[in-house]
């Protein structure tokens, strides 16, 4: 009898920390490593997958869910389940799971370091020395130390950022449409209109919806009173590129550190966005890290692990 009909195939479409696979292994499955596969061969290769681990890249969607008969769960390293039509997988009885509490802290620290890079000019000023300018009065620093922290959904992210400000004596106005009761000493329950009329600083932590689709635009940045960073670490399409150009340009806010594009495959750009790229890059008011917010040494491989624990937990697992 063939053999492979008794083994369970699980299929990994990303990068994923060798704990992962090297457990699966462990407990008999056969692990399918394709970082690169594309969603047409998703189509077909998924036909005989019991398992399924996933990022941000691949659609997850109503076709490639009917195509896969023997599909029982689908895990997601890190946050967001916006590629998944996770509604349809559990019709099918698919569990679904992600793990955002393998990688919070790793995007609350990378935000931590975006504020602080801007409000001290650390890479601008360095950029300068580069040139061999040294150049100290215009690159006065602002502290972080007493100011107003606007946090613009207050999941794992979000509630990890707050959490790791505490040291700064800040007070944190934190908003989230879904999630309330969780104000408490120097973090306050606020609405979007507080947050633009207070904060020095804006930070988005949202999921990627139809609600939230260039949920930061132009009336977005124009509410904003006093000018204040803004940080984004969610995802690219929660903010609309030009109103985020156009913000700066007009001095709605002091500065943005973003580690999300709309577009992040820069080697697809239209002009447009290789303009609008070029213009954010030139400003020395502009960070932008490769989406690496999440993806420390650590968060690598808790995001491996807080999966298998709840495929785990769920049962799922041999």
């Amino acid at each position: 009898m063939d053999k492979s009909s008794h083994t369970s195939k699980v299929l990994l479409t990303a990068k994923v920390h060798e704990y992962l696979p090297d457990t699966l292994k462990q407990r008999g499955y056969e692990v399918v490593y394709s970082p690169a596969i594309t969603y047409d061969e998703l189509a077909e290769a998924i036909v005989d997958i019991e398992g399924l681990i996933v990022t941000t890249r691949l659609k997850i969607d109503k076709n490639i869910l009917d195509k896969a008969p023997k599909l029982k769960w689908i895990g997601r390293l890190g946050s967001g389940m916006e590629l998944i039509d996770v509604a349809y997988a559990e019709t099918k009885g698919i569990f679904c799971a992600s793990s955002p509490e393998g990688n919070r802290l790793a995007v609350a620290e990378h935000a931590l370091g975006l504020l602080l890079n801007l409000m001290n000019k650390i890479s601008s000023s360095f950029d300068e020395v580069k040139q061999e300018k040294w150049i100290r009065d215009a690159n006065r620093g602002t502290e972080l130390t007493n100011k107003t922290v606007g946090i613009i959904g207050y999941g794992n992210t979000g509630s990890a950022f707050a959490k790791l400000l505490s040291s700064f004596d800040v007070t944190v106005l934190a908003h989230d449409k879904y999630v309330h009761g969780y104000a408490k000493g120097y973090i306050r329950e606020a609405e979007p209109d507080q947050i633009a009329k207070y904060a020095d600083v804006v930070s988005l932590h949202l999921p990627l919806t139809e609600e939230t689709f260039h949920y930061a635009n132009d009336a977005f940045f124009r509410s904003f009173k006093n000018h204040p960073y803004f940080l984004t670490t969610c995802r690219g399409k929660v903010t609309d590129t030009g109103a985020l150009i156009r913000a700066l340009e007009n001095g709605y806010i002091t500065g943005a550190g973003i580690d999300v594009l709309e577009n992040e495959k820069l080697n697809t750009y239209t002009d447009e966005e290789k303009q609008q790229l070029s213009s954010l890059c030139s400003q020395p008011n502009v960070i932008i890290t490769p989406h690496i917010a999440g993806y420390s040494h650590e968060a690598f491989y808790k995001m491996a692990k807080i999966i298998l624990d709840k495929l785990q937990q769920a049962g799922l697992l041999r």
